[in-house]
């Protein structure tokens, strides 16, 4: 009886402040730290952005809702049949970022938030701040594509338009960025590439570089899948 007591006592001592420590941070922390707050993309990345990224998935509405809040223009695609082997649902076409795109990108609504968040909040300022001069273009593989992870027999992310692969910048100055050709080279191309790598791994669930394996020497990986992984 006694140590129940005690055990109470001490339980009560150590949960109640943590609880009030927790109220507190909830009610006055910035809404990018607050889990509980709507997801503002225009917000910089915050220690809640990243699960408040993920639910956007299971909440499409709120998704689209959001890409809207920023000013992003896109072309809703119909959903593919229940089954498909490679497909497409809540997902759209990528019409005005920001930054205009290589090529034309698919994608689910939660992959193209995450990577309007990178975007604005990463990739941008990082080419203002080493070079001084903005993106003009971020050069893609692409997103969408049916096809297994390479050298296994599992469906990559990109077969359910849930990626997107990233080779390069081109700056308003004409400079190119190229991850195959400046990787691990040194100088600002390098610092650049390292900064926008890094930055993606607050914002994606999985981030593959040239680090990863030989078949990402060119390309940045950027997924919203169920893995966690910063490579």
């Amino acid at each position: 009886m006694k140590l129940q007591k005690a055990l109470t006592r001490y339980f009560t001592l150590l949960v109640l402040p943590s609880a009030l420590v927790v109220g507190v941070f909830l009610r006055f922390a910035p809404p990018q730290h607050n889990p509980f707050m709507p997801l503002d993309l225009n917000n910089r990345p915050g220690l809640a952005s990243h699960f408040k990224m993920t639910q956007l998935e299971r909440h499409p509405a709120a998704c689209f809702d959001a890409l809207d809040s920023s000013g992003v223009l896109y072309t809703v695609l119909d959903d593919s049949p229940r089954g498909a082997a490679c497909g497409l649902y809540d997902a759209l076409t990528l019409d005005r970022s920001l930054t205009p795109y290589s090529a034309t990108l698919s994608m689910t609504c939660s992959q193209t938030a995450s990577l309007y968040m990178w975007e604005r909040h990463v990739a941008r300022p990082a080419a203002v701040e080493i070079f001084g001069s903005p993106l003009a273009r971020i050069e893609t593989y692409g997103s969408f594509s049916c096809r297994n992870i390479a050298g296994t027999a599992r469906k990559s992310e990109h077969a359910g338009a849930n990626a997107v692969d990233i080779s390069g910048f081109r700056l308003a100055n004409g400079r190119l960025i190229n991850v195959k050709t400046h990787w691990d080279k040194g100088g600002p191309e390098d610092r650049f590439l390292k900064r926008v790598h890094k930055g993606a791994c607050r914002i994606f669930s999985v981030t593959l570089g040239p680090d990863y394996n030989a078949a990402h020497a060119d390309h940045f990986h950027f997924d919203m899948g169920d893995a966690r992984t910063c490579e």
